[in-house]
C-alpha cells in the first residue's frame, strides 16, 4: 500500500515516540523509510549572540547536533527492523521545508510526533505538525505524547 513513509523529527520526546510507529509502519509496507530534520531557521538567525550553547559555537552548530543525533536513532531502529531508508538535514521554516519535502518526494503517509496540549495552548500556538497537517493533502498519522512525558 505504502511504497514510502516520510518521518520528519525534531529529535524531541514526541518524535522518538513517534520513531516507533514509522519504522513499524515502513516494515509492514515494506516501504522506504525518509526521515526528515529540519534545522529551524528562524530560531537561530533571531538569536543575535554568539557565546557557546550546549558546548558548541551558536545556536546552529547546537541544532545540527540535535538533528544528527536525531537522524542517527531513527537510522539505528530502521536498520534493526530491516527497514530501508535514507536521512536528510535541511534549514528552514519546519514546516515549510517538510511541505516541501512532501511535493519532491511524493510519500504515500507521513507520520509526525505531537505533544498532547489543552485546547488553550494548540488555539494560541499550535504545532509544525498541527500546520503541516492542515495544509498537504497526503495523509498524515499523528502519535501524540503526553505532555507530562516532557
Amino acid at each position: 500500500m505504502y511504497d514510502t513513509v516520510l518521518f520528519p523529527t525534531n529529535g524531541g520526546v514526541a518524535s522518538e515516540n513517534a520513531a516507533e510507529s514509522a519504522v513499524e509502519t515502513a516494515a509492514k509496507h515494506d516501504a522506504e523509510l525518509r526521515v526528515l530534520y529540519v534545522v529551524d531557521e528562524p530560531i537561530y538567525s533571531a538569536y543575535s549572540g554568539d557565546e557557546y550553547v550546549h558546548e558548541h559555537e551558536g545556536l546552529e552548530s547546537a541544532l545540527r547536533e540535535v538533528g544528527e543525533e536525531a537522524l542517527e536513532e531513527v537510522a539505528d531502529e530502521a536498520r534493526e527492523a530491516g527497514v530501508e531508508f535514507v536521512t536528510e538535514m535541511r534549514d528552514g521554516t519546519p514546516e515549510q521545508e517538510i511541505l516541501e519535502y512532501i511535493a519532491e518526494t511524493g510519500p504515500e503517509i507521513v507520520i509526525m510526533g505531537t505533544k498532547e496540549r489543552p485546547d488553550e495552548y494548540r488555539q494560541m500556538l499550535g504545532s509544525v505538525t498541527e500546520r503541516v497537517l492542515r495544509t498537504t493533502s497526503v495523509p498524515v498519522t499523528v502519535v501524540k505524547t503526553p505532555v507530562a512525558e516532557n
